[in-house]
């Protein structure tokens, strides 16, 4: 209270008390943990990174050392140097990414470069452990001298993302890498480096995408993966090419004279492969013509990644073909496909399947031993064997600090968008200032969600778009899953529970159809559910709650119909979220049909993403076929897909193929016959923002609605923290002719505002949709639409 009226305001120190029990350590598990890891030259030992710190981990018993656990400080991307018991790691120590040199027998660790790499995103050593292969997150490629002085030398620097796939020669004179050269899609050439005297060459032109390049371990090839074999194919549902996955891996011989290992030979190929070669003393190299000696493997086209060096050849990871949304697969007898990791013996010519599912590995530098993991579990094998030594993970134990951890994680948050943001001024934003503002905070915060709170706080600071973070993904107990019936149950006056309406569902859709519209079970609009499982269905609480546990469980129901109970089988759903959205474009297209007496076509885009993709296609046809169409891109969600659709929207007919049996058809194919009108509202954003503008910049449709979310700066959504927590970073700006920059924090403007009012929401009425439907109609009236000719 003030002294008196005349007083000045008093600030008061205002703490809350609380038990903060989320401060206290505890511990983690190594499976669930694993980060990268990494083997030894002989396959012995690994170097694993676990929640933030680095162990040395022997591979069959012996006990586990950790090697980097303060707390506070971050290490990742653990290597064991090649011919020492060190392993080099990136750590944070200070407050900055840098090098540390960290020997196993517990002497001092040498830390090399901290502040001057920026953010390390990948860490390779060269066979005679003397030397580091560093790339950094603003393009550079850094030489690292691991013995004596320090000495960093820039080798490259890519203006189009980062270098990635680092790979030393066996004799450790030679790096290569793959480079951007190209920002759309991200494709990359294979480059190479001498590195006595820094010559760069290009080992790949700048025309395809080419990645993880590996030298043989006979020190006379350079293997790569390549995305460069050209095969159409036709789409199933509508008319338009696409291409196969076409990765291959391919070789090119160092030397102009080393023939090819798939070519002839002279002689022969012997009927029993020779022993393994000796590693050359030098590895030889003719830079000239090195592009023209490119062979590809004799191996089919496929999505291949992470192609290395191992035994008399190569390994690469083999991913299944499937889309993007997984439609395909679901409800397939029998497992998920996964990845494999694929063998070729360049001295035999024979491919073989070394591991059949896998989600990361890592070669021996000898090749003869792989490191693979798969969900929790970490296994080691020969090359070419099936003798397999399971890691025992739980020698490794680690306990988190969480005030420790977190003062490491706002730092790291802090330093990713100073070194993210996509413009290097920080937008006018003092943004070390911030740093200071939040961070006495960390001292008050009793939680990881209150670390969170704060995170968004310090990110908003940037009063930019797309500037958040994503927790990491929570394993729910199935015991609490929530069954679903996909329909709308209500309580009657006497305490039964009625089902009102049956979602009607969408059969093109796994999982989108309601579980009491399944063959057999007949149930109705107006059926009571008496019971489930035989458990009388309370008349407070109503069939949810005996549902709980149950989702994608067969359940019993017990439905009472004119007094007469009957039981059926039902499998509740784990969500009605596709249910209820294609009952929504349903009713919303019967509505729009209604209005226009069956002139106007119906379209509802979710996404600028596959499954926004997928909608826009899945009734495209019909729709284009009437007079005029309504695009309802509200509530439109990011992505990069709505160049594409704006290009199809687009199209214009200008002839028509006329047959005496068929139907004409146009030209081009998949084309509207007239006026579009597209509905947005506040909550289309990034790519729904984009697609809007689109539309208006090149006049494909008017716009009905209300203005757009505004936040167009991208993200690419590369890091996590150490406990998983995604941040995001905006790094790339759209700009647009005609309005600039000004679509980020303002959003996209329609042509004819209209908004809901909460008592036409509270009616039922939606006059957004409404005013287009009246639109597209007056623009009918002035516009013929296409039509085919008569004969």
């Amino acid at each position: 209270m003030l002294e008196s009226l005349d007083a000045e305001p008093v600030r008061l120190d205002i703490r809350l008390s609380g038990v903060r029990s989320g401060r206290a350590p505890h511990p983690v598990s190594a499976k669930s943990q694993l980060g990268s890891f990494a083997l030894d030259s002989a396959g012995r030992v690994l170097g694993a990174e676990v929640r933030g710190t680095v162990h040395w981990l022997p591979g069959r018993d012996g006990p586990a050392r950790a090697l980097l656990a303060e707390p506070g400080v971050r290490g990742r991307l653990p290597v064991v140097i090649p011919g020492t018991d060190a392993v080099a790691c990136a750590s944070d120590t200070g407050g900055e990414d840098g090098l540390d040199v960290i020997p196993a027998d517990g002497s001092a660790t040498r830390r090399i470069g901290h502040g001057e790499f920026g953010r390390i995103l990948e860490l390779a050593v060269a066979p005679d452990g003397r030397t580091a292969a560093v790339a950094c997150a603003d393009g550079r490629l850094l030489m690292v001298a691991l013995d004596g002085e320090p000495v960093i030398t820039e080798i490259a620097r890519s203006t189009n993302a980062e270098v990635a796939g680092l790979a030393f020669s066996p004799d450790s004179a030679l790096l290569a890498w793959s480079q951007p050269w190209r920002p759309e899609r991200g494709a990359s050439q294979i480059r190479l480096a001498r590195l006595a005297d820094g010559t760069v060459s290009d080992v790949t032109p700048p025309r395809f995408d080419d990645r993880s390049p590996a030298f043989t371990l006979d020190g006379k090839y350079l293997a790569f993966l390549s995305n460069r074999a050209f095969d159409p194919v036709y789409d199933a549902h509508h008319f338009d090419l696409g291409f196969l996955p076409g990765i291959r891996p391919y070789l090119v011989p160092l030397l102009a004279t080393t023939p090819s290992p798939f070519a002839p030979e002279l002689n022969g190929r012997p009927a029993e492969p020779e022993g393994p070669g000796e590693v050359p003393a030098t590895v030889g190299l003719d830079v000239a013509g090195l592009a023209e000696r490119i062979v590809p493997f004799p191996v089919a086209a496929g999505r291949y990644d992470k192609l290395r060096a191992a035994k008399d050849g190569v390994v690469w990871l083999d991913m299944p073909l499937a889309g993007e949304l997984g439609e395909t697969v679901i409800g397939a007898a029998g497992e998920q496909p996964e990845s494999r990791l694929v063998r070729y013996d360049l001295a035999q010519c024979r491919r073989s399947v070394e591991v059949e599912a896998l989600d990361d590995y890592a070669v021996s530098a000898d090749g003869a031993r792989l490191a693979y993991r798969t969900s929790e579990s970490l296994e080691i094998k020969p090359t070419g064997l099936d003798e397999v030594v399971s890691v025992d993970l739980d020698r490794i134990r680690v306990t988190v600090e969480p005030p420790a951890e977190w003062t490491q994680m706002y730092h790291e948050t802090w330093r990713l968008m100073r070194d993210n943001f996509w413009r290097a001024d920080m937008a006018g934003v003092d943004w070390a200032a911030m740093a200071d503002r939040y961070r006495p905070l960390l001292d008050r915060i009793g939680s990881t969600g209150d670390l969170r709170d704060v995170l968004w706080e310090l990110q908003g600071e940037m009063g930019s778009s797309h500037a958040g973070l994503r927790p990491p993904a929570a394993g729910g107990d199935p015991a609490l899953a929530q069954g679903l019936l996909g329909a709308d149950v209500e309580r009657a006056e006497d305490g039964t529970w009625r089902i009102a309406r049956i979602l009607p569902g969408e059969s093109s859709v796994i999982g989108a159809r309601s579980p009491l519209a399944a063959p057999g079970v007949a149930a109705a609009p107006g059926d009571l559910i008496v019971a489930v499982d035989g458990r009388p269905v309370d008349p407070d609480f109503g069939p949810n709650a005996l549902l709980a546990g149950k989702a994608d469980k067969p359940v019993e129901l017990t439905l009472r119909r004119d007094g007469a109970d009957r039981r059926a089988v039902v499998v509740p759903l784990a969500s009605e979220h596709a249910a209820r959205y294609y009952d929504l474009v349903a009713r919303q297209r019967a509505a729009v049909c209604e209005a226009s007496g069956g002139r106007l076509g119906y379209l509802n885009i979710p996404d600028m993403m596959a499954r926004g993709w997928a909608e826009f296609h899945r009734d495209l046809y019909t729709e284009f076929r009437r007079d005029g169409l309504i695009v309802d891109l509200r509530d439109a969600q990011g992505g990069d897909a709505g160049q594409l659709v704006a290009e199809k929207l687009a199209r214009r007919i200008i002839g028509w193929n006329v047959s005496r049996y068929e139907e004409p058809s146009s030209y081009p194919a998949d084309a509207p016959r007239g006026p579009i009108v597209a509905i947005t509202d506040e909550y289309a954003s990034s790519g729904g923002d984009i697609v809007i503008q689109a539309l208006k910049s090149y006049g494909i449709a008017t716009v009905v609605g209300t203005r757009t979310w505004g936040g167009v700066l991208g993200v690419d959504l590369k890091y996590e923290l150490v406990d998983g927590t995604m941040v995001a970073q905006p790094k790339y700006a759209w700009w647009f002719a005609g309005v600039g920059w000004a679509v980020e924090n303002h959003g996209v403007d329609p042509d004819v505002e209209v908004t809901i009012a909460p008592h036409d929401w509270a009616a039922g009425r939606d006059p957004q949709l409404d005013t287009a439907v009246r639109l597209a109609l007056q623009a009918l009236e002035g516009r013929t639409p296409a039509a085919p000719p008569t004969v």
